[in-house]
This record gives C-alpha cells, sequence and structure tokens, in this order.
C-alpha cells in the first residue's frame, strides 16, 4: 500500500468514522504527512489509530483524537493559537495549517528540537515553538483558540482565561480509565459554556494539579 493510500485509510476508515466530518479538518490530514512527525522506528504505525511513543516518556495523539481536536476548535483561518505540549508537532502543524499563527509551548527540550525541526522541513512559518511549563504560564496575552493536548487530571481554570472573548478551548479532562474532552467558550469577559464532546484516554500534563489523596 502507497503513502497516499494508507493515509487516506486512516482518514476514511478512523479519523471520518469518529464522526469527524469537517472537509477542512480531513483535507489538513491529507496535506500535513503525519508520517514525517513519527520517530524512524514507529513509522509503520505512522498511519494506525494508536498513540505513538516519542521522547520523554510522551506520545502523539491518535490520529482520531487530533481529528476531533481539529474539528471542535473550527479554525477559520485568522486565529492567534496557543498549544500546550507540542510533541513532535504534528498537531502544531494541522493547527497552523488552519490559523494565522500557532504558539506552542513544550516542557521537554528534547522535543522542542525536534518539533522544530519536523515543522522547518516542512518550510511552516509563523509557528512558535517554546521551551516552557505551561503549568507556570503567567501571562496577559490572548489567544482566540487554544489546544491542550495533554489531560488535566482536574480541571484548571488557568487556560480558559487566557482565551478571547469568542475564544474556543479544547483539552481533555479527569483521570483514567476515562476522560472527558471538553470544548470551552468564552461568551464575554466574566462567562465561560463548557460542552461535552467525547470520552477519550491520553497523558497527563506534566506538573499539572491533582487531586489530593484520599486521608483515613
Amino acid at each position: 500500500m502507497s503513502t497516499v493510500q494508507a493515509r487516506e485509510q486512516m482518514i476514511e476508515q478512523q479519523v471520518r468514522a469518529w464522526d469527524v466530518l469537517d472537509a477542512r479538518v480531513l483535507e489538513t490530514l491529507r496535506k500535513v504527512p503525519r508520517e514525517s512527525f513519527v520517530p524512524p522506528q514507529h513509522r509503520f504505525l505512522a498511519f494506525a489509530d494508536v498513540e505513538i511513543p516519542l521522547p520523554c516518556g510522551q506520545h502523539m495523539l491518535r490520529p482520531s483524537v487530533a481529528g476531533r481536536l481539529l474539528q471542535a476548535v473550527a479554525l477559520t483561518g485568522g486565529e492567534r493559537v496557543l498549544e500546550v505540549g507540542t510533541g513532535s508537532g504534528f498537531v502544531t502543524a494541522c493547527l497552523r495549517a488552519g490559523a494565522a499563527s500557532v504558539r506552542s509551548l513544550e516542557l521537554f527540550p528534547e522535543l522542542v528540537e525536534l518539533a522544530r525541526r519536523n515543522v522547518s522541513t516542512l518550510g511552516l512559518r509563523d509557528i512558535d515553538i517554546v521551551a516552557l511549563d505551561a503549568t507556570r504560564l503567567d501571562s496577559d496575552a490572548r489567544y482566540d483558540v487554544i489546544a491542550v493536548t495533554a489531560s488535566l487530571p482536574i480541571p484548571d481554570e488557568r487556560f480558559q482565561r487566557q482565551l478571547a472573548v469568542g475564544g474556543r478551548l479544547f483539552v481533555v479532562v479527569g483521570q483514567p480509565p476515562v476522560m472527558e474532552a471538553r470544548l470551552i467558550r468564552r461568551i464575554t469577559e466574566d462567562a465561560w459554556g463548557t460542552e461535552s464532546l467525547f470520552e477519550t484516554v491520553i497523558d497527563p500534563l506534566v506538573h499539572a494539579t491533582r487531586p489530593q489523596g484520599f486521608v483515613f
């Protein structure tokens, strides 16, 4: 099977089958070469609907989850995007394909360098990948879209407060065996709305706040 055929099979049998029906998202997944963001030793898994291991104990999101994320944030081309958790840069590149600019935060310097090489190879611009612990982010910057690609064991309002009015935040909240993907919209300066999207399980955000253990 050719790479083109394998990619199309991924889109039709895994991504579209999981209710990703937005034509713009499906076209983005056709154009951004997922295999270029997969470590060489795992490239045979590039189009499988599995989490692919990355350095530093991290994983790439499954294609179906990446597709649902992209569909949820509904990019129209002019958005300023913040991504939390760069990984190998695949979702970063997909976000940039539908937005004006992307700032991506990654805790591990090794992954920062990997992602920078990956997006540079594709000639992508207006992507700023920085080594930064997102749990210590203290900024007045506002974004039209924020995508958190790791889970939060308990809700954390710091990210939704960085949305511009009308902005959208994709985040996964909870602990195994079930986590909830949510879309949070900033309606006004002091009001947000939350929509439950689907259930999944993904890696937790390193240094995220955890629930306190039960004490007898």
